[in-house]
């Protein structure tokens, strides 16, 4: 059975739209922000994956694979600054942290 390109491509669409909407609607809460920053990275992938499938090219396979490195790194980078935030103040509402400057 196959799967015709534009359902899968109506699939990247909507998660990439949930990604942005989760980081447009949502101000306060910052792992929401962090997580919605990587669902739109994701749909971004699987966009490459599936063209570089579609086309018979290896780049947009490379490109992902570049892409979840990045993104892996962010995540880590994040959540760490994020726990120590979190130990040093108990909280992790983002208008308190624009307003630390130490």
């Amino acid at each position: 059975m196959i799967i015709n390109v534009n359902y899968i491509l109506t699939i990247i669409i909507l998660l990439f739209l949930i990604g942005v909407l989760g980081l447009v609607l949502n101000r306060k809460n910052i792992l929401i922000t962090i997580m919605s920053i990587e669902l739109m990275l994701l749909s971004v992938n699987l966009n490459f994956a599936i063209f570089s499938s579609y086309l018979d090219d290896i780049v947009g396979q490379i490109f992902v694979i570049f892409i979840l490195t990045i993104a892996a790194t962010e995540s880590a980078i994040g959540l760490a600054i994020l726990s120590v935030y979190y130990q040093l103040k108990n909280t992790v509402i983002v208008d308190k942290i624009k307003i630390t400057k130490s």
